[in-house]
Parts: structure tokens; sequence; C-alpha cells
């Protein structure tokens, strides 16, 4: 009878172990098209935005149904939903791609685009930060720069970030004056911070390797000195968690489970997760020292914290960190990117040409690589408008002879192609 007793023990304490499982009942692997963001004012009540497909959703019900907003069919085509953010369960913003920026004031019901002057051509980070102030910033590519809005989005202002950045990924702020920005500079992953609202900034972190992001920031709600960054690079070389105990004046680094990392989240100072566009849930015990694939997610970006024992994060799918028992119908897809590149020859002498086949608007970097992974040059940034096949020419006379690779940094991802030199 204690056996039995014991067994009976045991297994109600492990189903309701926190687990990370697919959110049911919302639209997924629309073409493959992941969710770029998930936010959340609360335990129920949240919204998902999904890059391509460009579409809203939202549930009140903590994941459990969705209810399907707004899409392509509303606002047109060329649409990319980069992220999406809620000061209150009325007043919401929907970061694009695509030169748009849009705000909601009953809860996502309606949408109304936004007009700043200077326009931004992209907002790839937001944040709402007390009553009525909220930051956004951009771009993955070129130029960096933030908007700030102290009347929940009535009135706005823009900041030039280039003297500190070329390319900004990630806003956060811990009040309304002081916060972190990350992206990019001429040197590499950079980490900003501000303790005048965006008036004045100072590097706190930055990176040797051009070309690498810090791609998303986490700062520990329990412990306001802890922080964690996603460094994004390029192969081969790996990705990395970096992290700090004292509010950003130190940082240790630690090799991510990819190069093309994105999304972090802890819910500890030694427990958390990172996944990006080639894996899913790598979760950590020692705080980023050794990681263990879950074996579960795909093509991670954000991973959203509520507390110790709930989070949600978007990628291929939504995803929910619970005690719950998951019903789910939906099946998960292999992430493709969705450029397709051939090139005209390889190996090449004087010149590489290739094609590039873009399914929808578009933005694009072409950075030129070593074999090793050491950034040489940007060849090019690139803004596409419709669907298109365009060729492209570059000189390479000047290189040695050798292997290198091409990487294609789009609004969906990057792509690498190795070409060799004679």
């Amino acid at each position: 009878m204690r056996f039995i007793k014991l067994i009976t023990l045991l297994l109600s304490i492990s189903s309701l172990a926190q687990t990370w499982q697919n959110a049911p009942n919302i639209v997924s692997n629309i073409n493959g098209e992941r969710f770029d963001d998930v936010y959340f004012l609360n335990d129920n009540l949240g919204w998902a935005a999904n890059g391509a497909f460009a579409a809203v959703y939202k549930t009140t019900d903590g994941g459990l149904t969705w209810t399907e907003q707004l899409n392509s069919t509303i606002l047109g085509s060329g649409h990319y939903f980069r992220n999406i953010e809620f000061l209150d369960e009325n007043i919401g913003f929907l970061g694009t791609l695509n030169g748009k920026f849009y705000k909601t004031i009953d809860g996502g019901d309606n949408w109304n685009e936004v007009i700043i002057t200077p326009n931004p051509p992209a907002i790839c980070g937001l944040n709402t930060v007390g009553a009525s102030t909220v930051y956004g910033c951009g771009a993955f590519f070129e130029p960096a720069h933030i908007i700030k809005s102290t009347d929940s989005g009535n009135t706005w202002s823009y900041i030039d970030m280039s003297a500190y950045a070329t390319a900004l990924v990630e806003i956060k702020f811990l009040d309304e004056l002081n916060g972190f920005a990350a992206g990019r500079n001429s040197t590499g992953a950079v980490v900003l911070k501000t303790t005048d609202g965006g008036g004045t900034w100072s590097t706190i972190y930055n990176a040797t390797i051009p070309g690498e992001y810090v791609w998303k920031l986490q700062v520990l709600e329990s412990d306001t000195d802890v922080m964690f960054g996603a460094l994004f690079a390029s192969d081969p070389n790996p990705g990395k968690l970096i992290s700090s105990t004292d509010g950003g004046n130190t940082w240790s680094s630690f090799d991510a489970p990819e190069s093309r990392i994105e999304a972090v989240g802890f819910i500890s100072e030694t427990k958390g997760w990172m996944g990006g566009h080639t894996t899913g849930f790598f979760e950590t015990t020692d705080g980023g020292a050794t990681w263990v694939d879950l074996g579960i997610g795909g093509n991670l970006n954000r991973i959203f914290i509520i507390n110790n024992s709930l989070a949600y994060a978007a990628g291929t799918t939504v995803y929910k960190y619970t005690t719950e028992v998951l019903s789910n119908n939906n099946s998960e897809v292999e992430y493709k990117s969705d450029l397709n590149i051939q090139f005209t020859k390889n190996p090449v002498t004087k010149q590489l040409e290739f094609t590039v086949n873009f399914k929808a608007d578009d933005n694009l970097l072409i950075s030129l690589y070593d074999v090793n992974g050491k950034f040489i040059k940007q060849l090019s940034r690139d803004l596409i408008r419709n669907t298109k096949t365009k060729n492209y020419i570059f000189p390479v006379e000047y290189l040695y002879s050798g292997t290198y690779i091409i990487d294609f940094h789009n609004n969906t991802g990057r792509t690498s192609k190795k070409f060799v030199k004679l």
C-alpha cells in the first residue's frame, strides 16, 4: 500500500513539472512563416505577431484559444510584423520591417498607422514602461534609430542613434528614464545604456567581431542588476550568451547552442533558455556554461518570461512553459529561409554574380566573410519592393585565392553561401 501511494505521489509531482509545449488552437506554420513576437499583459491576456504572414492573434485564456485580429488581407500585401507590445488592455503597438508602424486603442480589434517624422524604416524592438511611455528601435539594417512617446503613443520623437550604433534590434527600460538598447556598431555587437530617457547613451558592452549583433536582451525582474543577452553571430563563429550581475558594468560570455541565436529568457540567475533560427529550446541550469536540447520548438525569436513557472515564446508556433498538459493539434515544420540564391558560376575569377528570388517586400544586407567567419566588408544594403528576381554583380579581383562566405541577412533570417575565388 505504501509503495502504491509513493508511486501515485511521484506521478503527481511529475505531472506538475513545468515543460515547454506548443500552444493549441493557433494557426501556425503557414508556408513556414514564424511568429516573431509574443507579448502578455498578465498570465492570460496576450498577443502574438506572425512575421511574413503578417497576422496578429489574441488570447484571453493563457494561450488555450486564439482569435485572429489582423492580417495582410486587411492591411494590404508587403507587410512583415516584427514585434507587438501593449501599454494596457486597450492601447498597443505593432512594429514592422516595412516602414509602417501601427497603434490600437481597442485591444487589437482595429489598427491605425502611426505617422512619425522622419519616418522610421523599420521597428525591430518595442518596450512600454510606466503608464504612458513607449520606446521603439530599429533596425537590423541601417540606420540605427529610436522612437519615443510619453503620451501613450499620441505624439512621437525620433532619435538618431548613428553616433552610437549602426543597427539596433532590442530596447528595454527599467523605468521611464533608465534603459538599454542593443544591436551592433562598426566594431561588433553592442549594448547601450541611458539614464535620461534616451537623451544620451553610453556603451556598456561591445564585442570585437564586426557583423555580430546583440539580438535580444532580458533584465531579470526579481533582480534588475542581472541581465542576459543573445549574441547573434555568423557561421562558423558561435553565438553567445552574455550576462551581467552588476547592471551591465561587467559581462561574462558563454557559447550559445548555435551561431544565429536570437531568443533568450531566464527565470533565475542560473536557469534559462536560448534558441535561434536553426534550434528550438536549449536549457541551462548553470548560467549558460552548459546547455541541454529539450527537443521542442524551432526558429525561436522571443522568450517572454512572466514568472518562474510561466512563460511564452514565439517561433515556428507559439509555445507555453507551464505545468498544464496542453492539447495540441499543431505539427511543427522545419524553418527554411525564403531566399532562393543561385550563383551564375562558382568558382570565380574577376567578379561574383548571383540572382536572388524575393517572394515579397524585403530588406537585404549582403556581407562578405572569409572562410573562418571573419568579416571583410558589407557589399550591399538593398530595399526590395514587390516580388522579383534580382541579379547582383560584385568585383572580387582584390581577394586572394581561396574560399569565402557570402552572408544574406533579410527580414526572415540569414542564409550563407560559399564561393571559391581562383
